[in-house]
């Protein structure tokens, strides 16, 4: 993997005619190990993601006494379900800056037993909690924040949860649902949620729910925003994760701004990822869009005829900066609208976003809600990438049809896709072939 030094991406001499195999999906890798770590008996994941965010999750259900086989050489994690009960307490446990790990945890945690003190690298401590810990004290949970309300550290002194009915605004994250869903079977009364503002992400729940249903528990749904979970449990399973749609992303852009032609396969008509959606804004611009049971394939037209487009992308948020490499490419602006949470992510990634397009010729402004790109002839420099994985690997695409791109700490990358550089540079062998 790359390191901490700035990386030069090399333009491609030809357009692409690939095959991009990319990582399995990091939100469906967490989910299944949350929920095969409650499970009762053994579940195998595999085509699971080895990265940092998966390798936190994986270190902290160890930290409480899940036991955890690795095979990296074949993505695979063995997991020994605890059927419910913790196994050990008075632990401290490390989320690093994993969304999904400090969301995730504190509900399993509070259906456990005992004192456990739960912290994370310095931007998941300014990332918001708050929401979900208020959560979770009205559903009985003794939750105490060590150093700013609403934040990590926490420490959790636990007794098992009740459950029961209650509220969740969805507009910061749909992570802090998530992590209540997942743990509401080992609640005592289950757990009825209603979600009381916007739900942003949306399609991450479906993927929750999805994941709960696989190991035996079902959600209902009785209206769009309510999810009612009765207690129950898990049951260990043989687990396929599917590749995740943010990382091949990436790729789909690469076809895009080169005129070259990129398949994933892996990701079909059925995935529930909403970031494979992406491929529909590729095709308004102007890509052509291949959609199969077992695969996805994107061609790029030729270089100068894709177009802008206007697109609400609350929904898909994690593959807004791909969009924003790709759209000074365009004939006409492009506007993204519907993403000011994610302020609140990795980096603040609507000014980081605009910051370095700017830093590289690119005509681009600062909404409320999201961000302008409009039609430009980038120049060589060097991207800070705010320690997010996601400025990194888009801007790492200018440097596909852009001389002289450089990326600054390339080694972020391993939070959720350690081999994308690597990847990325394949792109540029003969062709056609396989990324493998």
């Amino acid at each position: 993997m790359p390191t901490g030094e700035p990386l030069e991406i090399r333009p491609l001499d030809t357009p692409p005619n690939a095959v991009a195999v990319v990582p399995g999906s990091k939100s469906y890798t967490n989910r299944a190990l949350v929920t095969a770590a409650l499970a009762e008996g053994t579940s195998v994941l595999r085509g699971a993601l080895f990265s940092d965010d998966t390798l936190h999750m994986a270190g902290c259900l160890e930290g409480i006494g899940i036991g955890i086989s690795r095979d990296e050489d074949r993505s695979q994690f063995e997991v020994s379900g605890c059927a419910g009960v913790i196994p050990r307490s008075g632990v401290e446990l490390y989320a690093g800056n994993a969304g999904t790990v400090a969301r995730f945890l504190p509900p399993l945690l509070a259906v456990g037993d005992g004192r456990f003190l739960l912290d994370g690298a310095p931007r998941m401590r300014e990332r918001p909690l708050g929401s979900l810990l208020a959560a979770l004290e009205e559903l009985g949970a003794d939750i105490v924040c060590v150093n700013a309300d609403g934040a990590l550290p926490i420490r959790v002194d636990a007794h098992g949860l009740e459950g029961g009915a209650i509220g969740l605004p969805g507009d910061t994250s749909s992570q802090f649902t998530s992590g209540l869903l997942l743990s509401a079977p080992y609640m005592r009364r289950g757990l009825d949620l209603a979600v009381t503002s916007t739900l942003v992400s949306r399609p991450y729940l479906d993927m929750t729910v999805d994941t709960m249903r696989r190991f035996g528990v079902e959600v209902s749904r009785p209206d769009p925003g309510r999810f009612v979970v009765p207690p129950g449990r898990y049951r260990g399973i043989d687990y396929e994760v599917e590749p995740d749609a943010s990382a091949a992303s990436y790729f789909f852009a690469a076809a895009a701004l080169t005129g070259g032609r990129v398949e994933v396969p892996g990701l079909g008509g059925g995935s529930l990822q909403g970031d494979l959606r992406f491929v529909e804004i590729l095709e308004a611009m102007g890509a052509n869009v291949e959609r199969g049971p077992g695969s996805t394939v994107v061609s790029g037209p030729p270089r100068g005829e894709l177009d802008g487009v206007d697109v609400d992308m609350r929904d898909m948020s994690d593959v807004a900066q791909t969009l924003a490499v790709v759209a000074p490419f365009a004939r006409t602006p492009t506007r993204i609208r519907g993403i000011g949470f994610v302020r609140g992510k990795e980096s603040d990634r609507i000014s980081a976003t605009v910051t370095e397009l700017r830093r590289l010729g690119i005509d681009a402004d600062v909404e409320p809600e999201g961000m302008v790109i409009r039609p430009s002839e980038p120049h060589a420099g060097t991207v800070d990438t705010y320690d997010d994985h996601r400025m990194a690997m888009s801007f790492a695409l200018l440097g596909l049809v852009v001389p002289g791109i450089r990326i600054a700490d390339p080694g972020c990358c391993a939070k959720t896709f350690p081999r994308f550089f690597y990847e990325l540079a394949r792109l540029s062998e003969s062709t056609p072939k396989t990324l493998d």
